[in-house]
């Protein structure tokens, strides 16, 4: 079911495209494995398992490790309130509603559909905003449930875990299973599979971080048409990005491991080569994206007034 959400081709596009270029890197990944080593069907099978098992609970995963709980709304009426308020004027069926006791300002969320998707926000998030950036806050976050990019991000992010796992078990089994047989041989195929490795690994982290950076900018757009208030939601930005750099950086450290599903991240995009490695685009860019729909929205409603 289409939801009312703006819909954004570009996004569906790059989600398409990055997932496929990270599916042919894996299997070239498994194949030249497989063309070094031995023992490999045990570990392509432990690895699949496990990302069907990130996809089935991503949700669940998610929330423990954020210490998020789901809220019924008894327990939060005026955040299960927004919540109403949104799906129902985006068409969407709506998500669970959940609450992370951090003091850290943000929110995300996950889930493999709109089905089956929660969306958690801290509760350093409800004591800083105001009403109307809540709402755009939260506006932004089921826009990724609506565009279906969580689940993609979710499954591609994976990936390199996936990478990761494999590399180590066939070091070892070369390492530990090659009893005399510890040749030069051996240590070619130790710097082959970790050769092709690192380059793998390095390949699907600059396509995963710039999916991640677009994906932000086009779930801003479409929060800012729904609500037709993008400048609440250029107001929050500020706001948590500015509170987020005076918490202490150990605290960060915690949460960075998640940024990309986060709405701003924990430690802001630096400038530079390094925004390469970045989950999300700057804050000027997606102040300046705000701005220009505000522009936008104000032409299309002069007219009408002027009538």
């Amino acid at each position: 079911m289409r939801s009312r959400f703006q819909s954004d081709r570009r996004l569906t596009v790059r989600m398409s495209v990055t997932l496929f270029l990270l599916g042919l890197l894996y299997v070239a990944f498994v194949a030249a494995l497989i063309a070094l080593l031995r023992s490999w069907v045990l570990v392509v099978v432990i690895a699949a398992a496990m990302l069907g098992a990130q996809y089935w609970f991503s949700d669940r995963i998610a929330l423990y490790a954020m210490h998020g709980r789901v809220v019924e709304r008894e327990e939060a009426p005026q955040l299960h309130g927004v919540v109403d308020r949104l799906c129902a004027v985006a068409d969407m069926p709506k998500p669970l509603v959940a609450v992370s006791e951090m003091d850290m300002p943000n929110a995300f969320a996950t889930g493999r559909n709109p089905d089956h998707a929660v969306v958690c926000v801290t509760r350093g998030l409800m004591r800083r905003l105001e009403p109307d950036e809540m709402e755009g806050v939260l506006a932004h976050e089921l826009s990724h449930v609506a565009h279906k990019d969580v689940a993609v991000i979710t499954v591609a992010s994976f990936l390199g875990v996936i990478a990761g796992l494999l590399v180590r078990f066939a070091f070892y089994s070369q390492l530990f299973g090659g009893r005399g047989r510890r040749d030069q041989n051996t240590v070619a195929v130790l710097a082959a599979v970790m050769v092709v490795s690192a380059a793998v690994y390095a390949l699907s982290f600059l396509l995963i971080r710039a999916l991640s950076r677009y994906r932000e900018l086009a779930a801003d757009r479409a929060a800012a048409h729904l609500t037709g208030r993008p400048s609440a939601l250029a107001s929050a930005l500020t706001k948590l990005t500015g509170d987020i750099a005076r918490i202490p950086s150990e605290d960060l450290r915690t949460a960075q491991a998640f940024n990309a599903f986060y709405f701003t991240p924990a430690f802001g995009a630096e400038p530079g080569l390094s925004r390469l490695f970045s989950t999300h685009p700057t804050l000027e860019q997606r102040l300046e994206q705000l701005a220009t729909i505000t522009a936008e929205l104000g032409a299309a409603a002069r007219p009408g007034k002027a009538g």
